[in-house]
């Protein structure tokens, strides 16, 4: 293997025996092969790729695609059915946080048998314990066995060990998602201050947020098979594109990607043109919702919500910064006084980022509305939002005899999603615009 090379994996593969009863696995013993009494799973099937020095690479696929399995290999904790990984430098894994402690240990016997085990020597576990109890921050807890820590503790405990022992490659399995948010950000810093330094990173998580930010290349896994690899912008569409596809859409799909990927040269990520690549928006028809809970109407039925762009035409991957509209029908069955329309965006969790009425008070409402009538309800908005999948939401207010408030309600009626743009530099949901400015001043 190159010297310039962290990892590679050459035709990995990974295969599982599934018994259906515990007495199929003696009855296979005693047969010595001459009969199956199982299935095979086959967790990976011929997975390869080569990860530089210093290159971040984010592995993204949906949950039972193989990703954890791949990690594990690679950190030598499982052994391949086939194949070959080869790694140079040491390892720092950050996998199930916590599972290597001994609870009858003190937090500080831990830290010491948990670095040891990553390839410290006492001296420079000594020289680094400070630093590793200043990042756990659990006080005098330190000094108590592991078994009286909460969950919390012990995986803040694990994450400071194994991020504190310099790794030359470093490996996270969604171990960022643990903690308070004070510590996810304090966690986020020493990765970069890793990546920086000059170490490899192999980087899984669902977040194709966090992937596109993080990550130089990206790889995306789908029923323990590589699908796609390139630049996380794209990587990342892809996931999104799969994990919203029919089951009997999927197959087709994965090959259409395949293909893409053999006909198209892979990019080289140094080439400022390789990451300046225009963004354009589309319509995705599998990005809908599934969980659409339309309210009780009183008169008054929402229909058809799309999301179009100003020369009308319908999308759901839209583009950071620009402006599109959001466009729903109300058909009246019901006479109706003091009528307004609104609408609402949403994060994939249901917190409320903003939205607006057609008028702010009773007095600027629509006097009435005759039954019979269908109105074409709009909203331009700006897409001023990072990396996601949103919801849209829409509703009608009016007053029928003493009937007033909400006469219709339609939850998550559409919902769009926010292309990945590795130019931005905007952090957490909505982007304020914000313009840094750093200077030296000694």
């Amino acid at each position: 293997m190159s010297s310039e090379i962290a990892i590679k994996v050459d035709n990995l593969c990974k295969c599982y025996q599934i018994y259906d009863k515990p007495r199929d696995r003696l009855l296979q013993m005693l047969m010595r092969g001459h009969r199956q009494y199982y299935r095979e799973f086959w967790a990976l099937k011929d997975v390869s790729f080569e990860i530089k020095k210093g290159e971040t690479l984010g592995i993204i696929g949906r949950n039972g695609c193989g990703k954890s399995t791949l990690l594990q290999m690679i950190c030598g904790t499982l052994n391949p059915t086939s194949g070959d990984v080869q790694t140079n430098g040491r390892i720092a894994a950050l996998l199930e946080l916590g599972s290597g402690f001994n609870p009858e240990f003190t937090g500080r016997e831990n830290i010491f048998m948990n670095a040891a085990v990553l390839g410290l020597s006492k001296e420079e576990i000594e020289s680094r314990f400070e630093d590793i109890v200043a990042f756990a921050d659990i006080g005098s807890f330190i000094e108590q066995p592991v078994k009286t820590y909460s969950s919390g503790m012990s995986v803040r405990l694990a994450f400071a060990v194994a991020i504190n022992v310099n790794p030359q490659i470093l490996v996270v399995d969604e171990a960022l998602a643990v903690g308070d948010e004070l510590f996810q950000r304090k966690c986020f810093s020493r990765i970069e201050q890793i990546k920086e330094g000059g170490a490899t990173i192999l980087f899984v998580s669902h977040s194709g947020a966090t992937i596109v930010s993080l990550c130089d290349r990206a790889i995306l896994l789908d029923s323990g098979e590589k699908i796609s690899e390139g630049l996380p912008k794209h990587i990342v569409g892809n996931y999104q594109k799969m994990l919203y596809a029919p089951d009997e859409k999927r197959a087709q799909i994965k090959k259409e990607m395949r293909s893409y990927e053999q006909k198209t040269p892979p990019l080289d990520d140094s080439k400022p043109e390789a990451i300046k690549e225009e963004v354009w928006e589309s319509f995705d028809p599998y990005l809908k919702p599934s969980n659409t809970i339309h309210y009780e109407s009183y008169g008054v039925v929402i229909g058809q919500p799309i999301i179009l762009t100003l020369d009308g035409q319908q999308v759901n991957n839209l583009v950071h910064g620009r402006s599109y509209c959001y466009q729903y029908t109300v058909t009246f069955n019901a006479d109706v006084s003091a009528v307004r329309f609104g609408m609402l965006i949403k994060t994939i969790a249901g917190i409320e980022l903003g939205g607006a009425m057609t008028a702010p008070s009773l007095a600027s409402s629509i006097p009435f509305v005759q039954s019979g009538s269908c109105y074409k309800i709009a909203f331009q908005f700006n897409a001023n939002l990072t990396t996601g999948t949103y919801f849209m939401n829409a509703g009608v207010l009016g007053q029928i005899g003493e009937k007033e408030g909400y006469l219709d309600r339609l939850i998550d009626g559409a919902m769009f999603r926010i292309l990945p743009d590795p130019n931005r530099y905007a952090t957490a949901i909505i982007d304020f615009g914000c313009i840094p400015e750093v200077n030296l001043i000694s």
